[in-house]
Protein backbone atom coordinates (compact mmCIF):
# COMPACT_ATOMS: atom_id res chain seq x y z
CA UNK A 1 0.00 0.00 0.00
CA UNK A 2 1.13 3.57 -1.45
CA UNK A 3 1.90 5.26 2.08
CA UNK A 4 -0.15 8.29 -0.09
CA UNK A 5 -3.23 6.78 0.37
CA UNK A 6 -3.84 7.16 3.98
CA UNK A 7 -4.55 10.57 5.80
CA UNK A 8 -3.40 10.57 9.89
CA UNK A 9 -6.69 10.96 10.99
CA UNK A 10 -5.28 13.93 13.26
CA UNK A 11 -4.35 15.60 10.03
CA UNK A 12 -7.59 15.39 8.65
CA UNK A 13 -9.01 16.48 12.32
CA UNK A 14 -7.24 19.19 11.67
CA UNK A 15 -8.61 20.36 8.45
CA UNK A 16 -8.60 23.48 6.69
CA UNK A 17 -8.22 25.19 10.48
CA UNK A 18 -4.10 24.54 10.97
CA UNK A 19 -3.89 27.30 8.25
CA UNK A 20 -4.65 29.75 10.97
CA UNK A 21 -1.43 28.78 13.02
CA UNK A 22 0.09 31.57 10.10
CA UNK A 23 -1.15 35.15 10.47
CA UNK A 24 -2.93 35.65 6.72
CA UNK A 25 -1.49 39.21 5.44
CA UNK A 26 -5.05 39.31 3.81
CA UNK A 27 -7.01 39.92 6.45
CA UNK A 28 -4.69 41.87 8.43
CA UNK A 29 -4.46 44.73 5.23
CA UNK A 30 -8.87 44.21 5.18
CA UNK A 31 -8.45 45.06 8.74
CA UNK A 32 -6.20 48.37 8.54
CA UNK A 33 -8.04 49.36 4.93
CA UNK A 34 -11.76 49.28 7.59
CA UNK A 35 -10.30 50.85 10.50
CA UNK A 36 -8.47 53.44 7.75
CA UNK A 37 -11.75 54.44 6.85
CA UNK A 38 -12.91 54.47 9.49
CA UNK A 39 -10.75 57.18 11.10
CA UNK A 40 -10.66 58.99 7.96
CA UNK A 41 -14.30 59.58 8.13
CA UNK A 42 -14.23 60.41 11.93
CA UNK A 43 -11.65 63.19 11.22
CA UNK A 44 -13.10 64.58 8.74
CA UNK A 45 -16.80 64.90 10.65
CA UNK A 46 -14.65 66.16 13.84
CA UNK A 47 -13.16 69.14 11.42
CA UNK A 48 -16.98 70.48 10.88
CA UNK A 49 -19.18 68.31 13.12
CA UNK A 50 -21.99 70.42 11.86
CA UNK A 51 -21.57 70.10 7.99
CA UNK A 52 -18.81 67.73 7.08
CA UNK A 53 -18.10 67.44 3.46
CA UNK A 54 -20.65 65.00 2.72
CA UNK A 55 -23.33 66.56 5.10
CA UNK A 56 -25.32 67.00 1.90
CA UNK A 57 -25.04 63.28 0.61
CA UNK A 58 -26.23 62.37 4.63
CA UNK A 59 -29.46 64.38 4.17
CA UNK A 60 -30.29 63.97 1.11
CA UNK A 61 -29.90 59.94 2.52
CA UNK A 62 -32.35 60.83 5.07
CA UNK A 63 -34.79 62.39 3.19
CA UNK A 64 -34.82 59.02 1.23
CA UNK A 65 -35.47 57.33 4.64
CA UNK A 66 -38.81 59.57 5.02
CA UNK A 67 -42.26 57.77 5.79
CA UNK A 68 -44.60 56.52 6.08
CA UNK A 69 -43.05 54.46 8.98
CA UNK A 70 -45.43 51.55 9.83
CA UNK A 71 -45.87 48.17 8.56
CA UNK A 72 -43.39 45.49 8.04
CA UNK A 73 -40.44 48.05 7.67
CA UNK A 74 -41.43 49.56 10.78
CA UNK A 75 -41.48 45.72 12.52
CA UNK A 76 -38.08 44.87 10.70
CA UNK A 77 -37.09 48.46 12.02
CA UNK A 78 -38.15 48.18 15.53
CA UNK A 79 -36.42 44.18 15.83
CA UNK A 80 -33.12 45.15 14.43
CA UNK A 81 -33.17 48.33 17.02
CA UNK A 82 -33.85 46.18 20.00
CA UNK A 83 -31.36 43.60 18.72
CA UNK A 84 -28.68 46.31 18.37
CA UNK A 85 -29.42 47.52 22.15
CA UNK A 86 -29.55 46.12 25.65
CA UNK A 87 -31.47 43.03 24.44
CA UNK A 88 -28.13 42.53 21.83
CA UNK A 89 -25.89 41.40 25.12
CA UNK A 90 -27.51 38.14 25.00
CA UNK A 91 -26.54 36.85 22.21
CA UNK A 92 -22.53 37.54 23.10
CA UNK A 93 -23.29 36.21 26.33
CA UNK A 94 -24.88 33.25 25.37
CA UNK A 95 -22.02 32.45 23.13
CA UNK A 96 -19.67 33.13 25.77
CA UNK A 97 -21.23 30.74 28.20
CA UNK A 98 -20.99 27.87 25.71
CA UNK A 99 -17.33 28.30 24.81
CA UNK A 100 -16.72 28.47 28.56
CA UNK A 101 -19.35 25.09 28.69
CA UNK A 102 -17.34 23.65 25.98
CA UNK A 103 -13.87 24.52 28.15
CA UNK A 104 -13.10 26.70 24.72
CA UNK A 105 -11.21 28.72 27.24
CA UNK A 106 -8.79 30.65 24.53
CA UNK A 107 -12.12 31.54 22.29
CA UNK A 108 -14.07 32.99 25.96
CA UNK A 109 -11.29 35.03 26.73
CA UNK A 110 -10.90 36.34 22.96
CA UNK A 111 -14.49 37.27 22.31
CA UNK A 112 -14.78 38.66 25.91
CA UNK A 113 -11.67 40.93 25.14
CA UNK A 114 -12.62 41.57 21.84
CA UNK A 115 -16.52 42.55 22.74
CA UNK A 116 -15.54 44.71 25.39
CA UNK A 117 -12.72 46.50 23.81
CA UNK A 118 -14.38 47.36 20.39
CA UNK A 119 -17.98 48.57 21.98
CA UNK A 120 -15.96 50.38 25.54
CA UNK A 121 -12.80 51.82 23.68
CA UNK A 122 -13.34 51.91 19.71
CA UNK A 123 -17.36 52.90 19.51
CA UNK A 124 -17.39 54.82 22.87
CA UNK A 125 -14.14 56.49 22.15
CA UNK A 126 -14.83 58.26 18.25
CA UNK A 127 -18.32 58.95 20.08
CA UNK A 128 -16.42 61.06 22.66
CA UNK A 129 -13.85 62.50 20.64
CA UNK A 130 -16.40 63.08 17.63
CA UNK A 131 -19.30 64.20 19.27
CA UNK A 132 -21.32 64.57 16.14
CA UNK A 133 -25.62 65.43 16.59
CA UNK A 134 -28.00 63.07 15.30
CA UNK A 135 -30.35 63.89 13.16
CA UNK A 136 -33.50 65.87 14.15
CA UNK A 137 -36.38 63.96 16.11
CA UNK A 138 -35.15 60.25 16.26
CA UNK A 139 -38.28 57.50 16.44
CA UNK A 140 -36.17 55.60 19.07
CA UNK A 141 -33.99 56.36 21.98
CA UNK A 142 -30.60 57.25 21.59
CA UNK A 143 -27.43 58.46 23.56
CA UNK A 144 -25.28 61.13 22.89
CA UNK A 145 -22.83 61.11 19.87
CA UNK A 146 -24.14 60.00 16.28
CA UNK A 147 -20.79 58.91 14.77
CA UNK A 148 -20.05 56.28 14.61
CA UNK A 149 -23.70 53.90 14.63
CA UNK A 150 -22.75 51.77 18.08
CA UNK A 151 -25.97 49.23 16.05
CA UNK A 152 -23.96 48.95 12.82
CA UNK A 153 -20.54 48.37 14.80
CA UNK A 154 -21.73 46.10 17.04
CA UNK A 155 -23.60 44.17 14.13
CA UNK A 156 -20.35 43.72 12.43
CA UNK A 157 -18.55 43.05 14.66
CA UNK A 158 -20.51 39.99 16.00
CA UNK A 159 -20.27 38.87 12.37
CA UNK A 160 -17.05 38.21 12.43
CA UNK A 161 -16.88 36.78 15.82
CA UNK A 162 -19.37 34.02 15.23
CA UNK A 163 -17.72 33.33 11.94
CA UNK A 164 -14.28 32.78 13.73
CA UNK A 165 -15.67 31.18 16.70
CA UNK A 166 -18.10 28.33 15.31
CA UNK A 167 -18.47 28.62 11.43
CA UNK A 168 -16.00 26.02 9.90
CA UNK A 169 -13.37 27.24 7.93
CA UNK A 170 -15.07 25.76 4.09
CA UNK A 171 -18.79 27.42 5.15
CA UNK A 172 -17.26 30.74 5.92
CA UNK A 173 -17.68 32.37 2.60
CA UNK A 174 -21.40 31.92 2.99
CA UNK A 175 -21.59 33.04 6.74
CA UNK A 176 -19.77 36.40 5.48
CA UNK A 177 -22.39 37.04 2.68
CA UNK A 178 -24.90 36.74 5.15
CA UNK A 179 -23.27 38.54 7.47
CA UNK A 180 -22.70 41.16 5.00
CA UNK A 181 -26.49 41.22 4.46
CA UNK A 182 -27.78 41.36 8.42
CA UNK A 183 -25.03 44.31 8.73
CA UNK A 184 -26.74 46.27 5.66
CA UNK A 185 -30.37 45.80 6.98
CA UNK A 186 -28.79 47.26 10.62
CA UNK A 187 -27.52 50.36 8.96
CA UNK A 188 -30.48 50.71 7.31
CA UNK A 189 -32.48 50.57 9.79
CA UNK A 190 -30.46 53.24 12.07
CA UNK A 191 -31.17 55.95 9.31
CA UNK A 192 -34.48 54.74 9.00
CA UNK A 193 -35.05 55.48 11.87
CA UNK A 194 -33.60 58.89 12.00
CA UNK A 195 -31.15 57.91 14.67
CA UNK A 196 -27.79 58.27 12.47
CA UNK A 197 -26.65 59.47 9.58
CA UNK A 198 -25.50 57.28 6.44
CA UNK A 199 -22.01 58.26 7.14
CA UNK A 200 -22.23 57.02 11.01
CA UNK A 201 -23.39 53.85 10.06
CA UNK A 202 -20.57 53.21 7.25
CA UNK A 203 -17.93 54.01 9.60
CA UNK A 204 -19.51 51.64 12.34
CA UNK A 205 -19.50 48.77 10.42
CA UNK A 206 -16.03 49.74 8.75
CA UNK A 207 -14.98 50.06 12.41
CA UNK A 208 -16.59 47.29 14.16
CA UNK A 209 -15.48 44.99 11.23
CA UNK A 210 -11.91 45.93 10.97
CA UNK A 211 -11.26 46.01 15.15
CA UNK A 212 -12.67 42.22 15.09
CA UNK A 213 -10.57 41.04 12.26
CA UNK A 214 -7.11 42.83 13.53
CA UNK A 215 -7.97 40.91 16.79
CA UNK A 216 -8.14 37.88 14.78
CA UNK A 217 -5.36 38.14 12.84
CA UNK A 218 -3.22 38.88 15.81
CA UNK A 219 -4.89 35.87 17.65
CA UNK A 220 -5.66 33.24 15.32
CA UNK A 221 -2.34 31.37 15.93
CA UNK A 222 -4.08 30.96 19.62
CA UNK A 223 -7.72 29.90 18.14
CA UNK A 224 -5.82 27.87 15.88
CA UNK A 225 -3.37 25.64 19.07
CA UNK A 226 -6.76 25.85 20.96
CA UNK A 227 -9.10 23.89 17.71
CA UNK A 228 -5.64 21.05 17.12
CA UNK A 229 -5.80 20.62 20.58
CA UNK A 230 -9.59 19.85 20.59
CA UNK A 231 -9.56 17.71 17.44
CA UNK A 232 -6.69 15.20 18.71
CA UNK A 233 -8.56 15.05 22.45
CA UNK A 234 -11.84 13.99 20.39
CA UNK A 235 -10.80 10.65 19.09
CA UNK A 236 -9.42 9.31 22.72
CA UNK A 237 -12.58 10.76 23.82
CA UNK A 238 -14.86 8.17 22.02
CA UNK A 239 -12.99 5.35 22.74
Amino acid sequence: MSRHTLTPPRAAAAGPEAADLRRRPGILLLAVLLLGFAAALALTVRTDVANPPFQGADERWLEWMGGPHEGLPAAVAAVLDRFGGPLGVVVPLALLVFLLVRRRWVSAGFLLGVHLLVNMLVVQGLKHLVDRPRPANPMVRVDHGSFPSGHAAGAALLVVLVGVLLVPAARRRAWWAGGAVFTLAMMWSRTWLHAHWLSDTLAGAAAGAGAALLAWWAFSPALAREHGRRARSAPAQTR
